[in-house]
């Protein structure tokens, strides 16, 4: 297989893969940590409506969701490609921190949450997905 499409199909898997365990997390963040009495999340607005009813343990499965799905993502990127591991991990990171901005301005959560989640979950994540790729490659030489 040609280097090239080796690698645009290593960040299309760890986008994939990293995007579902994301949605993954998300989905069983609530069977784990139960939504405080009165918060309703079945819409955008709903979420919204209920922002005020969330506590601190409430922001932790969004979290480990982002940031085990950028983590999770960047080591599948970066085992699977050709070359430039660290750059196509670090893409993943940028594609997961866009999504992560994107949502933060959809719903305005408190900043202490947006200065972890953006500053935590997704480009440290990535360098940390690429960097245990590279150090299981570098062990088996």
């Amino acid at each position: 297989m040609h280097p090239i499409l080796k690698n645009i199909l290593a960040v299309i898997a760890g986008l994939v893969i990293g995007g579902l365990v994301n949605q993954l997390l998300v989905t069983i963040g609530t069977k784990i940590i139960p939504l405080p009495n009165g918060a309703v999340v079945a819409t955008l607005e709903s979420i919204k409506a209920s922002m005020h009813l969330f506590t601190p343990i409430n922001f932790l499965m969004p979290f480990l969701a982002h940031a085990l799905g950028t983590l999770v993502g960047a080591l599948v990127t970066a085992k699977l490609a050709f070359s430039r591991n660290f750059m196509l991990a670090m893409i993943i990171g940028a594609f997961q921190f866009i999504g992560g901005w994107m949502m933060i301005m959809m719903v305005p959560s408190p900043t202490w949450f947006t200065m972890v989640d953006l500053g935590i979950a997704y480009f440290p994540m990535a360098y940390l997905g690429w960097k245990i790729v590279r150090n299981k490659k570098a062990s088996t030489y």
